[in-house]
């Protein structure tokens, strides 16, 4: 079974240096029928303009991802860590018994575009932790990547949850396929380009519930870059 979820039927929040998408239930909007998907509980798109930025906040008992598509990031944390998120780095906190942190755009006048995601962990109150690795181009272009998993096998992030997340950048006409294991469950995230997931047509921001589904074929019709998340059922 494959639903589709698209860019248009997120939630939107706005302000003065912000524009976020939220895939699910996020802040002030809430609505039961999208609360997550399995351990994925949060995954926005976010765009925050030259010198704006999120100030020190707290986190407890999430693994907290963050990918940025287009710009820099810059992060700070309660554990003195300090740095600059790029296109290709992959930025995971498990946020345990507690963690603190800002992001601010490290340019004061180009936008930062990035991805962050939630996923519930499947033990609490560990101690807090951090992690940032780069991934290069020619492990994405046309096939799957794992970018985070509970092994941290391939040079991934470690995830506290039996949970994979796989990155590729598909080039126009080039077909990928993935096969889920048996009882478990997927969502595609578009993150750009335009693609279709088993005839399903997805354009930028669309995300796709899948279940009960033995084989996935990934088409592109344009230069897309493609997150999918493999979770537990």
């Amino acid at each position: 079974m494959l639903t589709l979820r698209k860019a248009s039927d997120r939630f939107h929040t706005q302000i003065d240096w912000l524009d976020s998408w939220h895939s699910f239930s996020f802040g002030e909007h809430h609505d039961p029928r999208h609360m997550g998907f399995g351990p994925l509980r949060v995954i926005n798109d976010d765009r925050i303009t030259g010198g704006g930025g999120f100030p020190t906040h707290g986190h407890r008992d999430m693994e907290i991802i963050t990918i940025v598509l287009t710009g820099v990031l810059e992060h700070k944390d309660s554990l003195g860590n300090g740095s600059r998120i790029r296109p290709g780095d992959v930025q995971k906190m498990s946020a345990g018994l507690g963690i603190l942190h800002s992001e601010f755009n490290a340019n004061a006048d180009i936008p930062v575009h990035l991805l962050q995601i939630w996923i519930t962990p499947s033990v609490m109150g560990i101690a807090p932790s951090y992690q940032q690795i780069h991934f290069d181009a020619d492990r994405l272009q046309n096939k799957f990547c794992l970018i985070a998993s509970h092994s941290g096998a391939e040079e991934s992030v470690l995830l506290h949850q039996d949970a994979r997340i796989l990155m590729a950048d598909i080039a126009t006409g080039e077909t990928l396929h993935y096969r889920p294991e048996k009882g478990r469950k997927a969502w595609v995230q578009l993150a750009g380009g335009n693609i279709e997931v088993n005839q399903i047509a997805l354009n930028e921001g669309d995300g796709l519930a899948v279940e009960q589904e033995m084989a996935l074929a990934f088409c592109a019709s344009a230069q897309s870059k493609v997150l999918l998340f493999d979770l537990d059922g």
